[in-house]
């Protein structure tokens, strides 16, 4: 069976063809730019070579089409017809308190999920653009939504409310619903069985760090805490967004400054994290490089970068009343070793040690890299939402 999975952006559109019979990815790239000057899809040939095609690409409906123009070509395609493609699984970033899994999308579930739009306005809609275009190429063709937000649907109340009146609880759904579901679900998963142990009866920390970045406490096979809260905002200092800050700073910045809310948002989104701190840049490559060259506000903002992540692994140890497994994924998390080890620094004391030299060699492969006898097992496993997505689709059509 050939799946097709979609994560459209508001100007992007990212897609992989598995054929699950073998697992094996058959094709991927990505269109950017959409609906702007110089648009292109960039994929990835049939020798590993990276290809950049241009484009005018007016909108999404046109950008799938180009993709699948692309799938059947005869020098980049891998499939004759369009119509050898199954099923298509969609990237949907919020489903709030109504999806708690993947779903067979149907009318009800896309007004669901635009009854969800307003908290996430720039996501939803764009992947609901994907779900439209898909229906208008390949009418009657299954589609699956996969939420961001789904995962973290069994934290407790007392896990995901704020200490705000309930009405904003009650009327606008303000609550903590976490994001990066997909991968934290991927890699707890795929840790356990690398380990060879049970995912129901094990205490699972991971860590999805990049240039964003999330945290998610796993108690025998269900989320019980994750980083970020009603946007992605909150949680870990990231390449542009804050992470936690006191919400009377920003009334505080917002009376000094003239902001309103608009200019509040673009500053803890866009010119806040490691970028705001460091003035350097949002890349933690540029931001090492700095480091080494002994910049002190870059040195700053990794040190923050890195404690505020240590910080979070020791609450939801606390959380779950012990950790038996931390897992590091995502792009810092999969291929820097110093962030690993400064994290990591320190823990004996609820029994994680890890190998220095075994850390320090590792680069974006599954590998154990604590020691032997170490009570928590520190294990690098590089994400794959993608395929994620697509075995979620899978078994949904097999049901």
């Amino acid at each position: 069976m050939k799946i097709l999975v979609l994560n459209c952006g508001s100007s992007s559109i990212k897609y992989k063809l598995f054929d699950m019979t073998s697992g094996l990815v058959m094709a991927q790239g990505g269109i950017e730019k959409i609906g702007l000057p110089g648009a292109f899809l960039k994929l990835t040939d049939k020798d590993g070579k990276k290809v950049i095609l241009e484009k005018e690409i007016p909108g999404h409906q046109e950008g799938i089409e180009f993709i699948l123009s692309v799938l059947t070509d005869n020098t980049y395609g891998c499939i004759k017809d369009y119509k050898e493609i199954d099923a298509v699984g969609h990237r949907v970033v919020h489903g709030g308190e109504k999806f708690a899994s993947s779903v067979l999308i149907d009318k009800d579930v896309i007004n669901k999920v635009i009854e969800c739009s307003d908290l996430a306005p720039l996501h939803n809609p764009a992947n609901l653009k994907g779900i439209d275009a898909m229906e208008a190429l390949i009418p009657g063709i299954p589609q699956v939504a996969v939420f961001d937000t789904a995962f973290h649907q069994t934290m407790p109340d007392y896990a995901y409310m704020y200490g705000l009146p309930y009405e904003m609880y009650t009327k606008y759904g303000v609550r903590r619903y976490g994001f990066h579901g997909t991968s934290h679900r991927y890699v707890s998963q795929r840790a356990c069985e690398i380990l060879g142990v049970p995912f129901e009866e094990q205490r699972i920390i991971t860590a999805h760090v990049g240039n964003g970045g999330s945290i998610a406490a796993v108690d025998h096979g269900k989320c019980v805490d994750t980083s970020m809260g009603l946007t992605p905002v909150e949680g870990l200092l990231m390449g542009t967004r804050c992470g936690d800050v006191d919400a009377g700073a920003l009334s505080f910045i917002m009376e000094k400054e003239g902001m309103d809310g608009f200019g509040l948002s673009d500053m803890i989104n866009k010119r806040s994290g490691v970028a705001g701190l460091s003035g350097v840049s949002s890349d933690m490559r540029e931001i090492e490089a700095a480091v080494e060259a002994g910049n002190p506000r870059a040195i700053l903002a990794l040190n923050v970068y890195n404690y505020r992540i240590k910080k979070y692994v020791g609450a939801y140890a606390a959380a779950m009343g012990g950790c038996d497994i931390l897992v590091w994924t995502g792009g810092v998390g999969e291929n820097q070793w110093t962030t690993r080890q400064m994290v990591c620094e320190n823990m004996e004391y609820m029994g994680m040690k890890l190998d220095v030299a075994k850390n320090k060699g590792m680069r974006g492969q599954e590998m154990v890299i604590s020691t032997p006898d170490s009570k928590v097992t520190v294990i690098v496993v590089p994400t794959d939402e993608e395929y994620m997505i697509a075995s979620d689709t899978l078994n949904i059509l097999r049901k």
